[in-house]
């Protein structure tokens, strides 16, 4: 019986090959095999990329973009900041590839990973990305191919961001936070009225008020300190990146529930204002973070605003 079966069904032809595609995988076993060897041939300096990590993290421009914030989900250093001190330890390759893609599923595999050369240690993460994104509280569905593609990228960089620090020395990871922590509070050299004032306009003119912003820090903005500027200026710029919406971190309405921790942290004297809880503590980043980190996106931001943080 098995006899006749073979017989109809024949020997699987093997999957055909073409020319273009074996030489793009020589070539991709070839440039693996010349990293390896170029690394161990040229391998890195720590304390020369110790010093670069310094001067580049006490740039405005980094730091601002350096750390993310994003309610119920975490707060951190960003794919921004993973990516510079990729770039500055050098010998380390990273990247998102999608595996596959299934458009009647509604689903695309995909690849993260980052390889450090020189020490061979590699971080990767397969998972699956739904073509879905949250709208409120309710689910919708992407048939865009371009919303699709944007989605992959978006949670393959979080993903990136994740292999990345695990790859790097912790040491050079929190000295570069700090540093850019530094960076901000400094405010490029501004005085701290002109870098409130700059704040309170530019939450304006996305139609956040004062007001909310004061709720939210917990005193009023005559009160306000380097810190508490630094991290209204991460909010900031992650409201202007799309993550998260501005009512999010910013409500209207302030419950009783809200005015609780404020009244602990005053001892339970007085009365508190209407607010929300303090500022986000930046302190760790979540094992998986979330804000929608766009692998190829890359956000400019308000200018008069820039002596703020950013993700």
């Amino acid at each position: 019986m098995s006899t006749d079966i073979d017989r109809m069904v024949g020997p699987s032809a093997p999957a055909r090959v073409t020319q273009t595609t074996a030489v793009e995988q020589s070539r991709a076993v070839a440039e693996v095999q010349a990293a390896v060897v170029v690394a161990q041939q040229c391998p890195r300096d720590a304390t020369k990329a110790l010093d670069e990590m310094r001067t580049s993290c006490r740039t405005k421009g980094l730091a601002e973009r350096a750390f993310y914030s994003v309610p119920n989900r975490g707060s951190g250093p960003s794919v921004h900041l993973a990516r510079e001190l990729a770039r500055i330890w050098g010998n380390v390759q990273y990247g998102v590839k999608e595996l596959s893609r299934d458009d009647a599923a509604g689903m695309s595999e995909v690849l993260a990973f980052a390889w450090d050369v020189q020490t061979n240690t590699r971080s990767e993460r397969t998972f699956q990305v739904p073509h879905e994104r949250m709208k409120g509280r309710d689910r919708q569905k992407l048939t865009d191919l371009g919303d699709i593609y944007l989605m992959n990228q978006n949670v393959g960089a979080r993903a990136v961001r994740e292999c990345i620090f695990t790859i790097l020395p912790p040491w050079l990871v929190e000295e570069a936070q700090d540093v850019c922590h530094a960076t901000l509070r400094d405010g490029g050299g501004k005085p701290l009225a002109q870098r409130v004032s700059e704040a309170v306009g530019a939450f304006d003119r996305i139609g956040v008020s004062v007001e909310r912003l004061e709720r939210t820090v917990g005193r009023p903005s005559a009160r306000w300190t380097d810190g508490d500027v630094a991290r209204l200026g991460i909010d900031f710029r992650s409201v202007e990146r799309g993550e998260v919406d501005a009512g999010e971190l910013f409500p209207d309405a302030v419950s009783a529930a809200d005015l609780a921790p404020v009244k602990a942290r005053r001892g339970g004297r007085g009365s508190a204002p209407a607010a929300e809880p303090g500022p986000v503590d930046l302190g760790s980043a979540p094992e998986v973070e979330d804000p929608p980190a766009d692998g190829d996106y890359d956000p400019t931001g308000d200018p008069s605003f820039g002596t703020e943080a950013a993700r």
